[in-house]
């Protein structure tokens, strides 16, 4: 079986403070937003991540979603061509109010010395963790 297109679907408790969260890091809108909806394309490809308002998405899949604060549903990596463009999404992940969980920068040096990988794992404002990725090697 093949199909044409994948995407993923998140909840979020904020659909207007997850607008400005991911505008703010210059992701660009797929559709007009609602009271229930926002909607991104995340690469090149057009590969879109929807949030959907928790009580619809739970709605929808008849059950609960995954407490972030004890884990995540899953970690999707975002990578980037330069360090400097690394660098200037980790300000712009703080200052949209994203939380860093982890920066090689600033947490292991000795990474980035090992594999060639500078690494960034943050949070959006409800949780939902990222991977960012910059490889000096590639």
């Amino acid at each position: 079986m093949k199909t044409k297109m994948i995407w993923a679907n998140y909840g979020v408790d904020n659909v207007e403070r997850t607008r400005k969260f991911y505008q703010n890091l210059g992701f660009q809108l797929n559709g007009q937003p609602n009271e229930e909806l926002v909607s991104f394309f995340f690469s090149d490809s057009n590969f879109v991540i929807h949030f959907f308002k928790k009580e619809k998405l739970e709605e929808s899949i008849e059950g609960e979603l995954s407490d972030l604060r004890k884990g995540n549903e899953i970690m999707f990596s975002l990578s980037v061509d330069t360090k400097m463009e690394y660098d200037k999404w980790v300000e712009l992940i703080k200052k949209a109010g994203g939380k860093i969980h982890f920066d090689s920068n600033i947490d292991r040096k000795e990474f980035y010395d090992e594999n060639g990988f500078f690494v960034c794992v943050f949070a959006d404002p409800d949780g939902h963790k990222f991977n960012l990725l910059y490889n000096e090697n590639k």
